[in-house]
């Protein structure tokens, strides 16, 4: 037992180092080129994955940026539709001021000419009355010409009254 059988020793070796260089042509060359592929192709995928993340992040960022510009546009709308409204609401009070101020005057100018037909027609009537009552008073003792210049005293009198 104690001697080793060198000669099925060697052949063993032989037979292994066969077998070693066999495997590495056919089975290790193989699947290492296999592993390779699969390493490269999950390199791709966690680089495609990482450039998929930057677009999106990218994407998030510019979507962001537009979502607040839509914001200021928002709000700078908000602020012309109130300076807008409060335009036309100061045009409205403005309108209606002036509307008002015209039929303010119209009814005072109404009025001065209504106040100066009632005038004139009671000048009229006054003098009317004052020759009635003059002519009954005196009796047809005056002429034409003295009766005329009594009434025009008589309606000046009225006028300064009035």
């Amino acid at each position: 037992m104690d001697s080793i059988n060198w000669g099925s020793a060697l052949y063993q070796l032989v037979a292994f180092v066969a077998l070693l260089l066999l495997l590495n042509k056919f089975a290790l060359k193989p699947l290492m080129g296999i592993m390779e592929k699969r390493e490269q192709l999950v390199n791709e995928q966690i680089d495609s994955a990482e450039k998929t993340r930057k677009e999106a992040d990218a994407f998030i960022n510019e979507q962001r940026k537009e979502l607040e510009k839509a914001r200021v546009e928002a709000q700078q709308i908000i602020e012309q539709a109130k300076k807008l409204s409060e335009q036309q609401a100061q045009d409205i009070i403005q309108q209606a001021r002036e509307n008002a101020e015209r039929v303010k005057d119209s009814a005072l100018a109404e009025i001065q000419r209504e106040k100066e037909q009632a005038v004139a027609s009671l000048r009229e009537q006054v003098a009317s009355l004052s020759v009635l009552i003059a002519t009954k008073v005196i009796e047809k003792e005056l002429d034409a010409k003295e009766q005329e210049k009594l009434v025009q005293e008589y309606l000046k009198e009225v006028g300064e009254e009035l």
